[in-house]
């Protein structure tokens, strides 16, 4: 039971040490574009809270600031009660080791307009939609642009990409007439074969471990079997002459003696 026990520890450990703590990024709501004056809630999603995980931004005029400096901790969560442009940056998590989730760029502005797009990148294959927000309501339509150029125009002003491709990244923005247009806003795409090298690299980094662990499992192995080994221990009776015993004993003083265990 001992045994058993040790080797669990030995694995668990090696596995802890072989995989760094991930955090996501999440904000809500969920759009990289937002109006001046909204609320904001930006989240560390932990796999581990002892990570000690804490939000930070660069801005247009601070670099790395902790969520305290520029809104109200809670948790592993930040809120922004009122967003200004100035705000406008890039939004990730960091633990007191240095580790960093995935970074959020976010466009606060002070436009009647706001294009809504994924603040994550899109998996190749899904279904890219994006919706053209007005800060006051209205039935007008919207019309949609890729890196500058005209796409197409939606009374719904939402307008979806089916099976999106790497060919759909770029900038995006929407234009509603007598209105106004949205900043523009970058969507990225995410293919099968760049999830596979990261994956690969991460195997990479693994393997070291995996083989660091049997190593140490072998090790452990062979010293607690090598105790119940038998040993044999030889014992024989000294010269004759040195001892002077007669010759019809001599074959009857060879004591032969096998001890199993210590």
């Amino acid at each position: 039971m001992e045994e058993t026990s040790l080797l669990q520890r030995l694995l668990l450990t090696s596995l802890l040490s072989s995989t760094t703590n991930q955090a996501s990024l999440t904000v809500s709501p969920s759009s990289s574009q937002m109006f001046e004056g909204q609320y904001v809630s930006l989240s560390c999603e932990e796999d581990d809270s002892s990570a000690g995980w804490t939000l930070r931004r660069n801005s247009s005029y601070e670099t790395r600031a902790q969520c305290d400096s520029w809104g109200t901790p809670a948790g592993s969560s930040c809120i922004i009660n009122y967003m200004v442009p100035w705000e406008s940056g890039v939004y990730w998590c960091e633990s007191r080791e240095g580790a960093t989730s995935n970074s959020i760029n976010i466009t606060v502005t002070g436009g009647p307009v706001i294009l809504q797009s994924p603040v994550l990148p899109v998996m190749e294959g899904e279904d890219l939609t994006l919706h053209c927000k007005m800060k006051n309501s209205s039935n007008l339509p919207a019309g949609f642009y890729k890196d500058g150029s005209f796409i197409r125009t939606e009374s719904t002003r939402n307008m979806t990409i089916h099976h999106v491709s790497r060919s759909d990244e770029g900038f995006y923005k929407c234009l509603i007439s007598r209105v106004g247009e949205s900043p523009p806003s970058w969507v990225s795409v995410t293919d099968l074969l760049h999830l596979v090298i990261r994956l690969v690299i991460h195997l990479v980094v693994f393997c070291p471990y995996c083989i660091s662990t049997f190593i140490m499992v072998s090790l452990y192995r062979r010293r607690t079997t090598g105790n119940g080994l038998p040993v044999a221990i030889v014992m024989t009776s000294p010269p004759q002459a040195e001892e002077g015993l007669d010759d019809e004993y001599e074959n009857d003083i060879t004591t032969v003696t096998r001890e199993h265990h210590f």
